[in-house]
C-alpha cells in the first residue's frame, strides 16, 4: 500500500537562494475531497506536459496516496468537471518541492520522507512548521471553480 509522509513548512522569501529553478506549472483541480481526488496537469519550462490522477487518504503528516498517470487531454477534461482548483509554480531545490500560489502570495516549502522521523537539513530560508495545520492544505487552498 503507498503511503505518502511530507513534512511542510512557511518559507522565508527574504532568503531563497539568488538564482531560483524556473518552475513547472500545475493545474489542480479536486474532483472529491473524502477520499481526496485530484487531477494535476504539469506544464514543464521546456514546453512539455503530463499528468496525473491521485486519491489521498486522511490524513496530514502520513496517508494512503494512489498516483495514476493520464494523457495531458483527459486532464484538460476532467478539469473542466472539477468543482474545487487552484494554480501553482513549483521549482525544485534538491529535496525540496518549493510551491508559490501567486493568487494568495503564499509560499510553501513540502518534503517527502521515507519514514516519520526521518531526519533532513533543514535550509535556512524555512520557517515555521505548518505539517499538521490543515488550513495549509492544497485542498483547502484551492478556490471554488466559478461557473463557465
Amino acid at each position: 500500500m503507498p503511503i505518502e509522509i511530507e513534512r511542510k513548512f512557511l518559507v522565508r522569501q527574504e532568503l531563497f537562494p539568488k538564482e531560483l529553478p524556473a518552475p513547472d506549472e500545475l493545474e489542480q483541480g479536486y474532483l472529491c475531497t473524502e477520499p481526496t481526488v485530484r487531477v494535476r496537469l504539469v506544464s514543464r519550462p521546456d514546453g512539455t506536459r503530463h499528468a496525473e490522477l491521485t486519491i489521498k487518504g486522511s490524513g496530514l503528516l502520513r496517508r494512503q496516496e494512489f498516483n495514476y498517470p493520464i494523457p495531458a487531454e483527459d486532464a484538460e477534461a476532467l478539469l473542466r468537471l472539477c468543482s474545487r482548483g487552484l494554480r501553482k509554480r513549483r521549482r525544485k531545490l534538491g529535496r525540496w518541492d518549493l510551491d508559490h500560489f501567486p493568487e494568495r502570495d503564499l509560499w510553501l516549502a513540502e518534503i517527502e520522507l521515507k519514514y516519520e522521523s526521518e531526519p533532513f537539513e533543514k535550509p535556512r530560508w524555512l520557517g515555521e512548521e505548518v505539517t499538521d495545520n490543515p488550513e495549509y492544505a492544497n485542498i483547502r487552498l484551492a478556490s471554488p471553480k466559478r461557473p463557465e
